[in-house]
């Protein structure tokens, strides 16, 4: 769960808080957000306005509800700022996958880059990715052969996409991919992007290993396309945030391994 922010945080900060508080419980008052927050009722009103605009939330008499995860598309700079304690408790147990001579595909996740700044003592390696912030990740490192997928540039993720992404991608095998997705269930991964989903699925293709890192708030959820079953993945890593019912269902299709969050 994101930490409680205080009166004195930023406002970027107050807002993903808000916006990580109303997703994961639905629904949320103005007057509970400004308890919880420490700020005015006022400042809240602008801070729902702002989440609305960026289409992160809806706003409602009174307060706010979650938009549908069909309709959730937060931006890079929103996802860098949210539940960073169970991405690295997630990436973490991910990167312990990783061993020295393997080549490794990484997608655009927030969760995947955390994995990825956790790798430089697992050299050498062979690195492919369309990220261009996991490219900065292992630019100077000389044990890294690093290839970088082409694309459609998305200023939304930070990275390349598309038709050229794809085919790149096809052209290649690789010992273990590391993906993520925007929504899971106990059967399915879903993302609501199209473009993303794409490369995806040729990503996971392209493995000889297919794991999947995914924290709690993105669990019990679907979206508008699949990115593929449960029971195709090699391994899935959670957080302990993920319901046990939901947990259970997931280890009749694939192996599930719990990240403990530190703290």
């Amino acid at each position: 769960m994101t930490k409680t922010p205080t009166a004195r945080n930023s406002a970027e900060e107050r807002r993903r808080f808000i916006a990580g508080h109303v997703t994961e419980h639905g629904t949320a008052t103005g007057a509970d957000l400004a308890a919880l927050t420490g700020v005015s009722l006022m400042t809240v009103h602008r801070d729902l306005d702002d989440l609305e605009r960026r289409g992160l939330l809806r706003r409602v008499r009174g307060g706010a509800s979650a938009r549908p995860a069909t309709v959730l598309a937060a931006g890079l700079g929103y996802r860098l700022g949210v539940n960073t304690a169970e991405k690295e408790a997630v990436a973490r147990a991910a990167a312990a996958r990783v061993e020295p001579g393997m080549s490794v595909m990484l997608d655009d996740s927030t969760t995947v880059l955390a994995m990825a700044r956790q790798l430089a003592g697992r050299v050498p390696l062979t690195v492919v990715t369309n990220a261009r912030r996991v490219v900065d990740v292992f630019a100077e490192a000389e044990d890294v052969r690093l290839i970088a997928l082409g694309g459609e540039y998305s200023r939304t993720h930070d990275a390349f996409l598309g038709i050229p992404c794809v085919e790149a991608i096809e052209a290649l095998s690789v010992d273990l991919v590391a993906v993520s997705a925007s929504a899971l269930d106990a059967r399915m991964a879903y993302h609501q992007e199209q473009d993303v989903v794409l490369v995806k699925r040729a990503m996971l293709d392209s493995a000889a290993r297919k794991m999947m890192l995914v924290d709690h708030t993105k669990t019990a959820r679907t979206a508008l396309h699949r990115v593929g079953p449960v029971a195709a993945l090699d391994e899935l890593i959670v957080d302990d945030g993920v319901d046990g019912e939901l947990l259970a269902g997931l280890r009749e299709h694939t192996r599930v391994t719990v990240a403990p969050v530190a703290g």
